[in-house]
C-alpha cells in the first residue's frame, strides 16, 4: 500500500490550495480515508475525514473553508483548502485511519 501526497507549497493567506493524494494498494472507495495536520510545535490533528459510502467529517476550525473529497476512477483523495490563514500551516498527510497507512506529508505554509 502506498500514499503519495501532493499539491502543498507556500501560499499568502486568503489564497487556495488543493492538496491530492494518489493511492494505491487499497481502494479510496473502498476505505475510510482522512487527511490530518500537525502545525509547528503543536499536536497531530485531524482535518477532514470521508468513510467508506461517502459521509465527511470537517474539524470546526476549517469548517466553510476545507472541503474533502474523493475520485474513485483515479483512486485518489483531494483536500480543497480555501481562505488559508496563516495558522493552516502545518505538514499534511493523507491517512487510511482503519489500516494505519500513512502518507509522507506535505508541507503546507500560509504566508500573512
Amino acid at each position: 500500500v502506498q500514499l503519495a501526497e501532493s499539491g502543498g507549497g507556500l501560499v499568502q493567506a486568503g489564497g487556495t490550495l488543493t492538496l491530492s493524494c494518489g493511492v494505491s494498494g487499497i481502494s479510496v472507495s473502498a476505505n475510510a480515508m482522512a487527511w490530518y495536520r500537525q502545525p509547528p510545535g503543536k499536536e497531530r490533528e485531524l482535518v477532514a475525514a470521508m468513510s467508506s459510502d461517502g459521509a465527511t467529517y470537517i474539524a470546526d476550525s476549517v469548517q466553510g473553508r476545507f472541503t474533502i473529497s474523493r475520485d474513485n476512477a483515479r483512486n485518489t483523495l483531494h483536500l480543497q483548502m480555501n481562505s488559508l490563514k496563516p495558522e493552516d500551516t502545518a505538514i499534511y498527510w493523507c491517512v487510511a485511519p482503519l489500516d494505519d497507512y500513512w502518507g509522507p506529508g506535505t508541507q503546507v505554509t500560509v504566508s500573512s
